[in-house]
């Protein structure tokens, strides 16, 4: 199984940035752990602050993989790129936040991402990206593209 987690702008400062929301750890640490969990799964990372970028890694591998991790960030509320990049690849996507957008401020309850996804996890931490890889991976949770 092939997974790509792709992650938007400032994640690459998580551990450093409001880590009252988003906690200590940085996402490269995390990533590592992910890796010695799921040894059996090729699991990737990408991050950007810049949308093109985050569309053309969703082009590039959104046709061959077996699933995308998208935390789009700030992106989620503004990018209708990353949503129409989502519905052209066959990929299925699952969008991630590690905050409860629902309990920030207003303008963040708005996803541009989340109707071309096949799932939504939020609020969990970086235990969120845990359950989209669960969810990948159990039998019971299979898409249908």
């Amino acid at each position: 199984m092939k997974l790509a987690i792709i992650n938007g702008p400032n994640l690459n400062l998580l551990g450093k940035r409001e880590t009252s929301i988003y906690g200590n750890t940085s996402f490269e640490k995390y990533f590592k752990q992910l890796q010695k969990e799921y040894p059996k799964i090729e699991i990737v990372y990408f991050q950007s602050n810049i949308e093109g970028e985050i569309m053309n890694k969703l082009h590039q591998v959104g046709f061959d993989y077996d699933g995308i991790i998208l935390n789009a960030a700030a992106y989620t509320h503004t990018s209708i790129g990353i949503g129409d990049a989502i519905k052209a690849i066959t990929t299925a996507v699952i969008e991630v936040h590690i905050s409860n957008v629902r309990c920030r401020e207003k303008f963040r309850h708005k996803s541009f991402i989340t109707p071309h996804c096949k799932g939504l996890i939020m609020g969990f931490g970086l235990v969120s990206y845990k359950l989209a890889i669960e969810a990948f991976t159990k039998e019971t949770l299979k898409f249908n593209l």
